[in-house]
Parts: structure tokens; C-alpha cells; sequence
């Protein structure tokens, strides 16, 4: 799943496809990369991040969702808004990636049941402005799953298919960088749950704080984080994720080409032992 941030704060690119042009045409650069799927939104959640109106979301994103789906690439709109999920939907999108998990706007679950198409359904504590406030777990794993069946009970209520629902355990959202990294060591419990798990390291601050400067401590910038993210997409992949949500595609998608000819060496070599 290849990023396109419409937005003028997003914490990795914000301002770099603002404007609707330079979005469809990011959009369509990933996806000759290969990207499977665009995922496209209109508000950052970076922490801290100051929530645009319903109108400023669907002015930034429904013009680029309908010029990419009109090119044929499988489109997700990124929003916890169900207006702006139902209108993306009627241009083009094909799937639904809520951070809140139906919790911002609880009438989102009936757009997507309604559409018949996938909701990403993610671990969550708050908006943005207040996430970090958030982050006190007994079991940071047990914790967030915990959270997410009663996302998935809802979501199922609502009338969404078994078969349509992704989770997305969350990384980044309230949770420290510590948090994040048991997650990605324990993340076959989360693939164990049986649905489709979809996985957001890309640029993300818990490897910039990991890349630091080790003179001055600053922080790796966003940008710099690629080929950290690029490392972490192998042994993610080799637990059995639906997805991988990305920034920079290419070397991604080597990754993945490298997890998937272990993970058969690995079956292979299981099976002749057994």
C-alpha cells in the first residue's frame, strides 16, 4: 500500500502532494512502482495534529481519488469520516482504512456495510491532539487486541462481512516506542486472530528516535527512515500480514520479494524435516 498524503502537516511529506495535481500524479508514480493499493487522505495524525472540517477533507482527496480510480488503480481513502468515506467511495475507492476503527464516527461502519467493500479497522485511543495521552497498558499486545474485538463485534453488527474486515494493530498510536517495538516482536499474535492484519512502520518516530544521532541525539528525519523501514518490511512480511502500508515502494517491495523466497525456503525445508 503506497501513501499519498493530501495534506499540508502529515509528519513524513506534508505539503509535498497538496496540491490535487501533484497528488494524482504521486498516486500514479506509486502505483507503476507497485503498489497493489493508494491510500489516499486529507488529515494528518501525526500527534498533535489539528483536524481540518468535513468540507476541507473532501475538497483535498475526492478530486484524486476519482482521477486515480479513473486510471484503474485500486484505490483506499483514508478517513474517520463516514460523509468523506461515502463520497470517496462513490468516485472510485474500493476500501476503507479508519485509524479510529469506527470509533470518530460511528456511522462510517454503515457507509462501508452498505458499499460491501473492506474497512481497515485500527487499534485506537484518541485524535491525534491528545493520543500520547493514551499510552498506559498492562500488556501492550493483550491490550490492543482486547480493544480491537469489540471494534470487530461492532463492525460485524453493522452488517460488514467476516471476510471484509483488516486490522491494523496501531503502531504509533498511543503507544511509546518501546510499545511498538514488543508489537512488531509479537506480531504473529496479532496475524493469529485470523483476520487480515495491515502494518504502518513507514517513517514512523520510533525509527527516527532508533536512528538517532548518536552525538547529539537528534532524531533521524522522516525521510532518512527509509531504508530502517525497508529492513523492518521483511520480517513483517514473514509473519503473514495482508499488508504493508509504505512511503517509498520500490524498496518495499524487494523486501517482500526477499520474505516471500525465505518464507518458501523455510516451508520447504520444514516439510522435508517433518
Amino acid at each position: 500500500m503506497g501513501v499519498v498524503n493530501v495534506t499540508p502537516d502529515s509528519f513524513s511529506d506534508g505539503g509535498l502532494w497538496f496540491d490535487p495535481n501533484s497528488a494524482v500524479e504521486h498516486g500514479l508514480r506509486l502505483a507503476a512502482q507497485g503498489a497493489d493499493i493508494v491510500d489516499v487522505g486529507g488529515e494528518s495524525t501525526r500527534p498533535g495534529a489539528r483536524r481540518p472540517d468535513v468540507e476541507e477533507e473532501l475538497r483535498r482527496v475526492v478530486p484524486v481519488i476519482r482521477e486515480l480510480a479513473a486510471a484503474g488503480i485500486a484505490v483506499s481513502v483514508d478517513t474517520m469520516r463516514a460523509e468523506v468515506a461515502e463520497q470517496a467511495l462513490r468516485v472510485g475507492a474500493r476500501l476503507v482504512n479508519d485509524v479510529s476503527g469506527g470509533l470518530a464516527d460511528p456511522d462510517l461502519l454503515r457507509v462501508v456495510a452498505a458499499a460491501d467493500v473492506p474497512v481497515v479497522l485500527m487499534h485506537w485511543r484518541g485524535h491525534a491532539d491528545q493520543m500520547q495521552r493514551h499510552t498506559q497498558y498492562d500488556d501492550v499486545v493483550t491490550d490492543l487486541l482486547d480493544e480491537l474485538r469489540p471494534r470487530i463485534d461492532t463492525a460485524r453488527a453493522a452488517g460488514i462481512r467476516p471476510e471484509r474486515i483488516v486490522i491494523d494493530p496501531g503502531l504509533g498510536f498511543s503507544k511509546t516506542w518501546d510499545h511498538n517495538w514488543t508489537i512488531l516482536g509479537r506480531l504473529r499474535e496479532v496475524v493469529d486472530t485470523g483476520y487480515p492484519v495491515l502494518v504502518a512502520a513507514s517513517r514512523k518516530t520510533f525509527l527516527g528516535e532508533l536512528l538517532a544521532d548518536p552525538v547529539t541525539g537528534e532524531r533521524r528525519p522522516p525521510a532518512e527512515r527509509d531504508a530502517a523501514t525497508a529492513a523492518l518490511t521483511t520480517p513483517i512480511a514473514l509473519d503473514g500480514v495482508w499488508c504493508i502500508r509504505v512511503h517509498d515502494v520500490p524498496a518495499n517491495i524487494d523486501a517482500a520479494r526477499v520474505a516471500a523466497r525465505l518464507g518458501s525456503e523455510r516451508d520447504r525445508t520444514t516439510g522435508a524435516a517433518s
